[in-house]
């Protein structure tokens, strides 16, 4: 505890970031894209914003590995209620792979486990099994991965030095783009875009079986999810608060009148009409006021209009 008696949240390295959490202030609310350094988990960076911010409320829109970088969308305050509308957008990654190596782990960090002499394979036969893989697969999670079978994290088991049998999911590859390293005899730079739930060191490693060896995947660094890009992404130690509405941008905006707000904020079930949405729209739905601001979300049931997540407090009408 700090000597004011407030909490402080410590770094990765163990010291304190200087910003205690108070439950004095006006809580923080809105969206943060940060460009996760390479070592941090994705809870380290969590545990870092939650001090910067002065709140506990800080959670993620989904998990990157350790010795990745880039894109990690936060959701700060009552955004941690709307992260559930980030979880499956789009990915885009970049990264390099190296044909000839297996590794213990599919990437850089684990141990080599076999080796191919793969000089023979020319680029074209690259792209060529590359391409094999674009459109909906099924895809067998990596034992490091935190897919959980009979109630452990297949990585707990990895630990062990257990190895068990996954089922394969369905992914989606929309882009697999390749091309090859200058200077580096058999090293590929990729550039995947992709369905939540795609592992990138399982597309390097079935890239190199396709193609009569094996592979594993190094440098890795996630640029985009959804809109979100590494463009506009900031330093752990220097995160930005964005509007909440920035959290659902992708959805369908529904702009609703003080009225109607009103009763948006009592989490009211409301005709389909009422927010202007047709009969074949399956939602869900960002509700915002004239200004622009986020008051709910709301998603189809039973012909009607209802609350999924509501986020506006109770307001009466101005008048008129």
């Amino acid at each position: 505890m700090g000597a004011t008696g407030q909490a402080m949240v410590r770094s990765p390295d163990n010291s304190t970031d200087g910003a205690p959490v108070s439950t004095g202030a006006v809580a923080p609310h809105g969206v943060a894209v940060i460009d996760k350094p390479a070592t941090w988990t994705s809870h380290d960076v969590v545990a870092k914003c939650r001090g910067v911010f002065g709140t506990r409320k800080v959670g993620h829109s989904g998990t990157l590995d350790p010795a990745a970088t880039g894109v990690l969308v936060l959701g700060v305050g009552k955004a941690t209620r709307l992260l559930r509308f980030l979880t499956d957008l789009p990915k885009t990654y970049v990264g390099e792979i190296v044909l000839g190596v297996e590794t213990s782990t599919l990437d850089a960090d684990g141990e080599i486990s076999a080796t191919h002499d793969m000089s023979a394979v020319t680029d074209d036969q690259v792209r060529a099994a590359a391409l094999s893989f674009v459109g909906p697969i099924m895809q067998v999670p990596p034992m490091v991965s935190a897919v959980k079978v009979g109630g452990k994290r297949l990585y707990e088991l990895a630990r062990e030095g257990k190895e068990i049998e996954r089922r394969p999911r369905a992914v989606e590859v929309h882009r697999y783009d390749l091309e090859p390293v200058a200077g580096e005899s058999g090293v590929w730079r990729c550039e995947v875009e992709c369905s939540s739930g795609t592992y990138i060191r399982s597309l390097a490693a079935d890239l190199g079986t396709a193609l009569g060896g094996g592979a594993h995947l190094r440098s890795l660094r996630r640029v985009a999810v959804g809109e979100f890009t590494i463009d506009e992404a900031t330093s752990v130690d220097s995160p930005v608060l964005r509007p909440l509405s920035d959290a659902v941008g992708h959805l369908h905006a529904c702009v609703v009148s003080d009225e109607v707000a009103v009763r948006v904020s009592y989490g009211q079930v409301l005709e389909r009409n009422v927010l202007m949405v047709a009969d074949h729209d399956e939602g869900p739905w960002a509700v915002v006021n004239p200004a622009g601001e986020l008051l709910a979300v709301y998603g189809p049931s039973r012909g009607l209009a209802k609350p999924m997540v509501v986020i506006s407090d109770t307001v009466a009408p101005r008048t008129r």
